[in-house]
């Protein structure tokens, strides 16, 4: 599995998903389970990747399971409880 985080370095709201996802990815000892991706759109990685997956808004937290889109968050951190009903 993977969840890409499309956000910005300098964007609190971006910082707070990533922490909270690997925080909880950690807790719940699914870090060799579950890869986590950052896509800083302020990149040409970034902006491409974000374009091929509609993620304009940030932050934009994308869970996929053999390369098909489980559970989408835009303009805001992932719920615990949702991220982990999208994980199992």
């Amino acid at each position: 599995m993977e969840i890409k985080i499309f956000g910005k370095k300098d964007c609190n709201l971006c910082e707070s998903t990533k922490k909270k996802v690997d925080f909880f990815i950690n807790k719940w000892e699914m870090k060799d389970k579950v890869k986590i991706i950052f896509y800083d759109m302020d990149s040409v990685d970034g902006l491409t990747e974000g374009a091929m997956l509609d993620a304009t808004e940030i932050p934009t937290t994308i869970v996929f399971k053999d390369d098909n889109e489980i559970a989408r968050w835009v303009k805001e951190v992932p719920e615990s409880e949702e991220l982990k009903s999208s994980l199992t």
